[in-house]
């Protein structure tokens, strides 16, 4: 309902098993089975395109018959055999930059994508390592890799300060329409946000997440931001 008051096009992100967990008690997911026919479940009901990511090439042709793009995360962005699985699906790519990549290495990885003969790929941006237990995102990198691919910016993630919690990951959620709108200002094709009715009990990036009211005001926020840069871009 909010996406379409905004008049904002709509991906719904879930994953079916979250494979690179900060600790042993983090919560995966419900597994490869019931995750796919969950997210089929919503993709029927809502009539949303779907995303999900994929850890292992032998995942990727599976998860590409019930959704409609697949991620490759950023820990696994320079997996050669899984950029192929994926690109060989035929399916849209989003891959998330790695947070120990500059983002001209990020060419390479289309590349990699490329290869198969799928050039429908895009990247994502979700921060960059800043020592330990932090993220920064250096915004010149946006338009860097907008010379290759469209990018999103995932400002859910870019928030995020890895294992800071010490079996888990903390966050500094309040920063979100900062990035957002610098992200929007430098001309970014899209956003990754993770959204939840009630952030602090989810399963999974509670510190990092929107609550629906706080996404409701930051999209009419980007929006402002976009329609400012479409009327002076060169």
């Amino acid at each position: 309902e909010i996406a379409e008051r905004h008049g904002v096009p709509l991906v719904f992100k879930a994953s079916f098993d979250k494979a690179n967990r900060s600790s042993e008690k983090g919560f995966r997911g419900p597994g490869e089975d019931e995750g796919l026919d969950a997210l089929a479940e919503v993709k029927r009901v809502t009539g949303l395109p779907v995303i999900t990511d994929v850890h292992h090439p032998e995942q990727a042709a599976r998860a590409a018959e019930v959704v409609d793009v697949l991620q490759v995360p950023a820990f696994l962005c320079r997996q050669t055999d899984l950029l192929h699985a994926c690109g060989s699906t035929g399916l849209p790519v989003n891959v998330k930059k790695g947070q120990f990549l500059a983002p001209e290495d990020m060419a390479n990885v289309v590349e990699k994508v490329a290869a198969t003969g799928n050039e429908r790929i895009v990247l994502t941006e979700r921060g960059s390592s800043f020592g330990y237990h932090n993220l920064v995102v250096d915004m010149r990198g946006l338009p860097v890799m907008r010379g290759f691919a469209p990018v999103v910016f995932d400002c859910t993630h870019s928030l995020q300060l890895p294992g800071g919690l010490g079996h888990a990951t903390a966050g500094a959620r309040e920063f979100h329409p900062y990035l957002a709108r610098a992200a929007a200002g430098a001309g970014v094709d899209g956003f990754f946000i993770e959204v939840h009715p009630n952030p602090p009990e989810a399963l999974s990036d509670a510190t990092t997440q929107l609550s629906f009211d706080e996404f409701d005001r930051l999209i009419g926020q980007l929006e402002v931001v976009s329609t400012a840069v479409r009327e002076v871009a060169p």
